[in-house]
């Protein structure tokens, strides 16, 4: 449920019938069922070239997950899972080997210091959500906690115009909101800036001056812009309509003036605008087909790049603003891109996630028009070009709402093949041509995969994004029984064999389909999904309840908290036959290991067919590489089986 806050620049209680749980030392459940938490064994990995091939290597084909440039563009500091769990790397992009920087616990996000002699990067405890700040000098000499870990739940934004001190937003100070606070780069302590509330978080901090963007959730897709003065804690609203309203992708001019950013304001879809700060106005000026992600300014203020999401796949613009006219941009693989530029340099540098790479980094030189790999992907022996790359599919449902997804189909396969119906996570995310290795695994052993974007996904404009918004959120269910008949339309496609799964909202998805159409798929994989509604909404982490209280309503109105409980998974445990796979992180603070645990035990009381995999240490994205190992070997298995195949 929801996508996952990263730190990267983030009750009902069902009892009945539940095994007596024991408590740790830190009050965590224990889970009594020891054949339900896996212990990893060793990984084993089958020969490069197997003709049976095992998914193992397409998990351990590896890229960075994120980076950041030296401010003088020399440098690229990246995360990469290499070693088995995210750490910090660092390159030259003149050449030479990457080398690594961290070697605690796994890291999230990598920020270099304004003066370039440090990078700044989080950490939580297996998966908890509640991130210490740390640094590293480039070469790996010297850390500093700047934030120690505790119980609050604290997300960083800018760096203080000083660039001595990082801004952040924490709940630390018990109100049950996140106030801002300012920590010193040195780990000499913070200081508090201003009293925050619930969904206000740190954004950019203005050039040469002394104001903060600041960003207040408005749902899962839209958010209100806001100023804060960091010298007197005074806020003054600047983009707050009626409608929730999309104002992200921010890059400031070099002279703090105004900035650039992706807005769907008097639009269906974002588009590309420039706020004016003197004038307090924000003007279009570029209205592209697709819909604008992200933005960049190089350091001179003289080239803006954004990127559009056209049907998943991202493409890069550029444009000379002393001219107006569109400059080329380079010829780059096809998938997701991350791009920033340095703080004192022209040179830009664009992450690519792809159907063909699980990551790789390259740099762009506008002016010279230099572009250069400097951080390739690992295949971990798989034939990376041999991967398949999605088509963009259209369909109609039942009431005419128009659905879509990206097809991987087997290459030469003979005769129909099964097929994997995946849900994204969210909602209000979209399937992407971006790296996903379980996938192309099935596609290797015949299988083929819609990635699918029910109805309320993104990426065709917010009239579309809006379509399961409160109590639109039924209709979602009959989508995926579309989804299933349109299947079976398809040739090569066997509608006769179809599995259904996804993460997060997606796990939802697959909770209550399989609870509303018990014969019409072959199995199911649900991976950290909400299976109560008003349990979970009850128990949201503040991180979250700002926008759920948009996105899905207040559970503590009593109109809502009936129609969360109406909808609850946990209603149809009782008729769901069809054998499924759950997987849980012991440390989710988003959908908890509780809530799986009372379902999984409903399911079983029924008759029902479940494999639960319990992992400790984790939270709601895995981020160990023998657990991940673990969970999708069995997953690879239980889904060939219920193939057939």
């Amino acid at each position: 449920m929801r996508a996952a806050c990263l730190i990267s620049v983030l009750a009902l209680t069902w009892t009945a019938g539940l095994p007596a749980m024991a408590q740790t030392s830190e009050g965590a459940a224990v889970w009594p069922i020891a054949a339900d938490i896996p212990k990893p064994q060793p990984v084993s990995v089958p020969l490069a070239g197997s003709a049976t091939p095992d998914v193992t290597r397409y998990l351990m084909a590896s890229g960075p997950s994120e980076a950041a440039l030296s401010p003088d563009g020399t440098q690229l500091a990246y995360v990469s899972n290499v070693t088995g769990e995210p750490q910090a790397w660092i390159v030259d992009i003149a050449g030479g080997a990457p080398r690594r920087l961290t070697y605690g616990l796994g890291i999230d996000g990598v920020m270099w210091t304004p003066d370039g002699k440090a990078i700044l990067y989080g950490a939580d405890k297996g998966g908890d959500e509640r991130f210490g700040l740390y640094s590293v000098t480039p070469d790996g000499m010297k850390e500093v906690e700047v934030l120690p870990r505790s119980d609050a739940f604290t997300y960083p934004g800018d760096f203080g115009p000083d660039g001595q001190t990082i801004l952040y937003a924490t709940t630390s100070g018990g109100r049950g909101g996140f106030d801002l606070y300012s920590a010193a780069l040195d780990g000499s302590g913070s200081r508090l800036i201003a009293p925050g509330r619930l969904g206000l978080y740190p954004a950019d901090t203005q050039p040469h001056g002394s104001l903060m963007l600041m960003q207040e959730a408005r749902g899962e897709r839209g958010n209100d812009l806001s100023l804060i003065d960091l010298n007197t804690g005074k806020e003054e609203s600047l983009l707050k309509p009626a409608e929730p309203t999309v104002y992200h992708g921010v890059s400031w001019s070099p002279d703090g003036s105004g900035f650039f950013l992706a807005t769907d304001q008097g639009h269906d879809h974002a588009v590309l605008g420039h706020y004016d700060l003197a004038k307090r106005e924000l003007h279009i000026i570029a209205e592209p087909e697709h819909e604008v992600l992200n933005t960049a300014l190089s350091p001179e203020g003289k080239i803006l790049v954004y990127a559009t999401d056209e049907t998943g796949f991202v493409k890069l613009h550029a444009l000379d603003l002393t001219t107006g006219r569109a400059l080329p941009t380079p010829t780059l693989p096809a998938g997701t891109y991350s791009f920033g530029f340095a703080d004192d340099a022209p040179v830009l540098s664009i992450l690519i996630k792809g159907p063909t790479t699980p990551g790789e980094v390259w740099i762009w030189k506008p002016g010279t028009n230099e572009t250069r790999r400097v951080v390739a992907p690992d295949a971990a022996g798989i034939d990376l070009a041999a991967l398949t790359t999605p088509e963009a599919v259209r369909f109609t449902a039942r009431d005419g709402v128009q659905l879509s997804g990206l097809l991987y189909r087997p290459q030469g396969a003979a005769g129909p093949v099964p097929v994997f119906l995946r849900l994204h996570g969210g909602p209000t995310s979209h399937a992407r041509a971006d790296w996903k290795p379980d996938m192309q695994y099935l596609v290797s052993r015949g299988i083929a995969v819609l990635d699918f974007n029910y109805r309320g996904s993104d990426g065709d404009g917010k009239a579309g994004a809006a379509l399961n918004d409160r109590r639109l959120r039924v209709n979602e269910i009959g989508d995926l029984a579309d989804a299933v008949a349109w299947i079976r339309a398809q040739p090569g496609l066997d509608g006769s064999k179809v599995a259904v799964g996804g993460a997060s909202y997606g796990g939802y998805l697959t909770n209550a389909v399989l609870g509303a159409y018990p014969d019409l798929f072959v199995a199911g994989v649900s991976e950290v999904g909400v299976a109560d509604w008003v349990r979970n909404l009850s128990e949201a982490a503040p991180s979250l309840q700002a926008s759920d209280r948009v996105e899905y309503g207040d559970v503590h109105d009593p109109d809502d908290r009936a129609f969360f409980a109406s909808i609850s998974p946990m209603n149809n445990a009782a008729k769901i036959r069809t054998p499924l796979l759950v997987q849980v992180g012991a440390n989710d603070p988003r959908n908890g290991a509780g809530e799986q645990d009372a379902f999984v035990t409903a399911i079983r009381e029924a008759g029902g067919t479940v494999i639960y995999r319990r992992y400790e240490g984790e939270g709601h994205v895995m981020s160990d590489l023998p657990n991940i190992i673990d969970f999708y070997r069995a997953k690879a298995a239980f889904l060939l089986e219920h193939f057939g195949r």
